[in-house]
């Protein structure tokens, strides 16, 4: 009983202090997370099923997230991007609304279905050439480009490691959320169309001749392109088509198959090693979820989370439009300091336990391979969907693409400070809010 305890006060304790290390920035995070589970094994506190539970729970998750980073990686050596820079900045005439929804129409698509720090790496160097050629700021378009591409991951299942998270705790297939959910995200990022005269005013202004002729660059290797572009085209259709298939592929192993794809038509074309593309995939994001998939299991054994969900049926019994309001609101403070991923794993725990502990599932449904939710719990999944991916908007440290476009920032002699990125960051993450609170509620009575 005494191991029991100490566990109980121990794990929760060592999870807090990695958050906590991370939010004031004070060790790198995939290092802080290695800390906090060292701590765990030093002190006898992890067992074996955290680790099954975790590999079970999280890796999915991992594995959609480096499949897409290779996969993005392969269209490097082409070019592309280059071509992409050129073609936008004559797209905008050097008009600075053209520029800003511009942005919104070349990051959103690509954030859908490709990691959203991935796409900030690729394309904000080009936000910032364009910026220079308009001869404005690219702090606020840097700004914008991360908070599109963390709202485009609410258009599919894929779209971010918290949507793929809370929608398959669910048992929705890619499809399914298509068909639920992704209008609520189109919404959210329409939502952003409206603020930009008031969160870029000195963009949305500007007005400048671009007359002279914008060369584009011709595409580096086109057969590596044609090759690449058909693997991100058929990762794209496994995505849609997979779990219809004779034997289904869920999304993690489409992205490992595409990222497979992807390293051997490199290969082929002899362009870069394996070598080299494996130096570029972020694995200190990989490692850290890793350790955070695992510290989470160890506190749900703990039965911390579980005490969170009886304290809602406590609260608001089977009142579901309060308990989606909730989890909404406190899921989306969360993550405006913490990392997204590890509170959406943690939460849905919370909420999946709720349902059972109000009698509106079995005590199967907390298994991972469950699928028959009641049509009843989706629109408060769906809210808490909302509060994780959106949340982060609202601050620096809020999301990874928020720090990568920062970064990109500082690189080129401009660091963003807290403060500014909460000027843009904090009105549209309440607006989107609002919106995903209402779409919440009016699924629930469709």
């Amino acid at each position: 009983m005494a191991a029991l305890d100490f566990e109980t006060v121990f794990i929760p304790l060592v999870l807090a202090g990695v958050i906590a290390i991370i939010a004031f920035d004070l060790l790198d995070l995939a290092l802080a997370g290695l800390i906090g589970l060292s701590a765990l094994v030093v002190f006898d506190a992890l067992r074996v099923q955290d680790l099954q539970s975790a590999m079970s729970n999280g890796g999915g998750s991992i594995a959609l997230l480096f499949g897409g980073m290779v996969v993005a990686r392969t269209l490097v050596p082409t070019g592309i991007f280059d071509i992409v820079g050129a073609v936008f900045l004559r797209a905008t005439k050097g008009d600075g609304r053209r520029f800003l929804i511009g942005l919104m129409i070349l990051v959103a698509p690509l954030c859908a279905f490709l990691p959203n720090a991935t796409i900030v790496v690729l394309l904000g160097p080009v936000v910032v050439s364009v910026c220079h050629r308009l001869e404005v700021d690219f702090i606020m378009p840097l700004i914008l480009t991360a908070i599109i591409s963390n709202t485009a991951g609410m258009l599919t299942l894929v779209g971010d490691p918290a949507t793929f998270v809370i929608g398959t705790g669910i048992g929705l297939t890619f499809g399914g959320y298509l068909e639920k959910i992704s209008l609520g995200g189109l919404a959210a990022l329409l939502a952003i169309l409206p603020l930009l005269p008031l969160v870029g005013r000195d963009v949305w202004r500007r007005r400048i001749d671009l007359s002279d002729e914008i060369a584009i660059p011709r595409l580096e290797r086109p057969a590596l392109a044609l090759t690449a572009l058909a693997v991100l085209a058929l990762m794209i259709a496994l995505f849609l088509f997979g779990d219809r298939l004779p034997h289904p592929m869920p999304p993690p192993a489409v992205a490992i198959v595409a990222a497979a794809l992807a390293l051997l038509v490199l290969h082929g074309h002899r362009v870069e090693t394996v070598e080299q593309v494996f130096r570029d995939i972020d694995w200190k994001t990989l490692v850290f979820l890793g350790c955070i998939f695992v510290m989470v299991e160890a506190v749900t054994r703990t039965g911390m989370l579980q005490g969170i969900s009886r304290a809602l049926y406590d609260g608001f019994g089977k009142d579901l439009t309060l308990v989606g309001t909730a989890m909404l609101l406190l899921v989306g403070l969360l993550s405006c300091v913490l990392a997204n991923i590890p509170v959406a794993v943690a939460m849905t725990l919370v909420l999946k336990s709720y349902f059972v502990i109000a009698g509106l599932v079995p005590e199967e449904a907390l298994a991972s391979h469950y699928g028959a939710w009641p049509d009843l719990a989706l629109p408060t999944f769906t809210a808490m969907m909302f509060g994780a991916t959106l949340g982060g908007n609202a601050t620096l440290i809020g999301a990874s693409a928020n720090i990568v476009g920062a970064g990109i920032a500082a690189a080129h002699g401009r660091p963003i400070g807290f403060g500014a990125f909460m000027k843009i960051g904090v009105p549209i993450t309440v607006v989107q809010l609002l919106v995903g609170h209402l779409y919440a509620l009016a699924s629930s009575r469709w």
